[in-house]
């Protein structure tokens, strides 16, 4: 028998899955995969109530969370921001996010960023659920804001992970476990593969950040929950383990950072 898997970080609200989601959330299931949380992230609470709906409709297999994305935190008024608290305390919600900073593509103002990732952390200490981060090209501000906000009160993800082994190591400290998505089966990769090879055993989740970020062998295309099982199957490469160990550590950590029972 399979052992099994939890994707930690899906968009299947996304458009890209209209017209084949049960196909998709079928494909997933034939490689295991248990569970998937599907991340309600989006300008408006009506972006994120799609995921809330999802999670309604497939209660065995999905989890949602619900947050603004730092690409939209220019949009994140305080009113937006308690609509999204009143969304977050529904049962089917797991995390708040994803929230963070985006010092990439700078869509919002890096000020806005930072205040509105504070709102959301004290959000998500208030509901008393952990904190899905998107963090990028903003290392130091995120751990900063993360341990100056007491974050590690209830702790969470670090998603998509593209940092370092040393940044992996701040982040738990500060109670944030480290989830590798596609992009650690890419070889060039170097500080992303090194963190997964190091990261303790009991803080490492898979993720498929589907549609985004495919992994080799399907880079370039859309990435889908299925695909999960090749980020598991590199992780245990490089971890020097057997695949199930992976995938039963991972769904186990998972379980735990979500607060989804077995």
């Amino acid at each position: 028998m399979t052992a099994p898997l939890f994707d930690t970080h899906c968009h299947l609200d996304f458009e890209s899955f209209g017209d084949d989601l049960d196909a998709v959330m079928q494909r997933a299931k034939d490689v295991g995969v248990v569970r998937i949380a599907t991340i309600g992230s989006g300008r408006d609470v009506a972006s994120a109530q799609a995921a809330v709906d999802l999670a309604r409709r497939f209660p065995d297999f999905l989890v949602a969370t619900v947050g603004v994305h730092p690409h939209d935190a220019r949009v994140a008024t305080d009113e937006v921001i308690s609509d999204f608290e009143k969304l977050g305390a529904a049962s089917e919600v797991v995390a708040i996010g994803e929230v963070g900073l985006d010092y990439h593509y700078d869509h919002s103002p890096r000020d806005q960023q930072r205040d509105v990732f504070r709102k959301f952390i004290a959000v998500a200490k208030r509901l008393q659920k952990p904190i899905t981060v998107h963090t990028r090209e903003a290392a130091e501000d995120t751990l900063t804001i993360l341990a100056e906000e007491g974050a590690k009160d209830v702790g969470g993800i670090i998603h998509c992970f593209s940092e370092d082994a040393p940044f992996a190591k701040r982040a738990l400290d500060l109670g944030f476990v480290a989830s590798f998505s596609g992009i650690v089966t890419f070889k060039n990769a170097t500080g992303v593969r090194e963190a997964a090879r190091v990261q303790p055993s009991d803080a490492i989740l898979v993720e498929t950040d589907a549609p985004f970020l495919a992994p080799i062998p399907f880079r370039g295309k859309r990435n889908e929950p299925s695909y999960v099982a090749h980020t598991a199957r590199v992780l245990a490469e490089l971890r020097g383990v057997s695949e199930d160990e992976v995938r039963e550590q991972t769904t186990a950590n998972a379980r735990r950072v979500y607060g989804v029972p077995g």
